[in-house]
């Protein structure tokens, strides 16, 4: 995290499970369809995670481990790990009605 962000992750560490924003800038151009590592059939690049990708946005979902300052520990990164361009970080949050959420500030709604 750059320096002038950091003051952005007060309270991240009440979070176990966040959402990455990133992008795909080692990617060269798109395709619309392909056959992913997994599977020996053609898929819509929307049904996929394939770096070819027409708007080279990735989204992964990671589990913070800890927080040193400005830097993230996590596990589970569907990236490269090194020099990739994050445009946001985001709370993972489960079964969120308006007005009732379940973590506020990074905490549990029972914590004072």
């Amino acid at each position: 995290m750059e320096p002038e962000f950091e003051a952005g992750l007060m309270d991240i560490e009440g979070f176990p499970t966040c959402f990455v924003i990133w992008l795909f800038d080692r990617a060269d151009g798109y395709e619309l369809q392909g056959i992913p590592p997994t599977d020996n059939r053609v898929h819509g690049v929307f049904a996929t995670r394939s770096p070819r990708r027409p708007n080279r946005i990735g989204l992964t979902v990671v589990r913070l481990l800890r927080r040193d300052g400005r830097c993230l520990h996590v596990a589970g990164v569907d990236m490269l790990e090194v020099g990739t361009p994050i445009l946001d970080i985001k709370p993972y949050l489960t079964g969120v009605r308006r007005g009732t959420p379940e973590r506020v500030a990074g905490r549990s709604r029972s914590t004072p």
